[in-house]
């Protein structure tokens, strides 16, 4: 493989089994995305690691929020220029009061991994910081209040950028997670030197507003699978488009989808002017090789 052309992924999906947070869809979330990212996108397996937390037995590492950090780590560590990153996550998401000096009526956004260790915008923010130049890192959150995920990320699709049209819901179960309810540790230090930070190569795709839930959709009646809402829109917007796609056409399409379908939560883009008009992944032409 050339030096530098690397496709690795994590993909994490969280049901939260037999608590009263259960989830139905998320597992079945990523391991979609994985075949897309193979067969699409020419990921190595090898390159891919998934966490779930399927029923005991399954040989997979189950997502605490120790383990998603120290395979996000390892895949920072391991890029090089060129390199392609990406994060799948499914599951609950939760904002939570932010320690920053000077913000004191400010919330943070952030995932809730299986042991309630909150991972939050600030150690994405850490881990978008330590890329090597050129390296692409796209993270894709199907939870609550994902927007915002990467700190300090433009906001290129989102509450301040696009007019809403609050359509009515078709019904879900949401995503919320409250906070209060369960115990989350802040970094020791909130990077406040992070006050106007250049273009970088961090790109979010979420699949609501901060203010927002995410659904969560358990169609036992007919039989299908559950799934979560905005990554199915993904998967459907990648399945009717064969071609290239930019990461602003994904979240617009996945919006449209999602507005069709009676959906009120509005997925948002995040990313330098460069990136939103990028392709997805950096998806690869037939003469290229990945």
């Amino acid at each position: 493989m050339e030096k530098g052309k690397k496709r690795m992924a994590v993909l994490v999906g969280c049901n939260y089994p037999n608590t009263k947070y259960e989830l139905h869809g998320c597992i079945n979330d990523v391991i979609a995305m994985r075949e897309v990212l193979i067969k699409r996108f020419g990921f190595d397996p090898s390159r891919i690691e998934l966490l779930t937390d399927a029923p005991a037995g399954s040989s997979l590492v189950v997502p605490t929020g120790a383990n998603i950090k120290a395979a996000l780590n390892r895949m920072v560590d391991g890029a090089e220029a060129g390199d392609v990153l990406f994060f799948h996550y499914s599951g609950h998401g939760a904002r939570i009061p932010s320690k920053k000096r000077g913000r004191p009526f400010r919330q943070d956004e952030a995932i809730v991994p299986t042991d309630f260790n909150l991972i939050t915008d600030l150690d994405f923010r850490q881990l978008v910081s330590r890329l090597p130049k050129g390296t692409s890192f796209t993270i894709l959150s199907d939870s609550c209040h994902s927007g915002g995920l990467i700190d300090k990320e433009k906001e290129q699709i989102g509450p301040y950028s696009i007019i809403q049209n609050n359509g009515k819901s078709a019904a879900p179960t949401p995503k919320p997670f409250l906070s209060n309810h369960i115990r989350f540790r802040l970094p020791l230090h909130e990077l406040e030197s992070f006050e106007s930070l250049k273009p970088d190569e961090g790109i979010l795709l979420s699949g609501c507003q901060a203010n927002e839930t995410s659904a969560d959709m358990n169609p036992v009646k007919g039989g299908g699978k559950a799934y979560g809402a905005f990554s199915d829109a993904v998967q459907r917007v990648l399945k009717e488009n064969s071609g290239a796609l930019s990461n602003r056409e994904v979240v617009m399409m996945a919006r449209k989808v999602l507005e069709e379908k009676g959906f009120d939560q509005h997925p948002c883009l995040y990313c330098s002017d460069d990136n939103a008009e990028a392709k997805f992944l950096w998806q690869p032409t037939d003469d290229q090789s990945c």
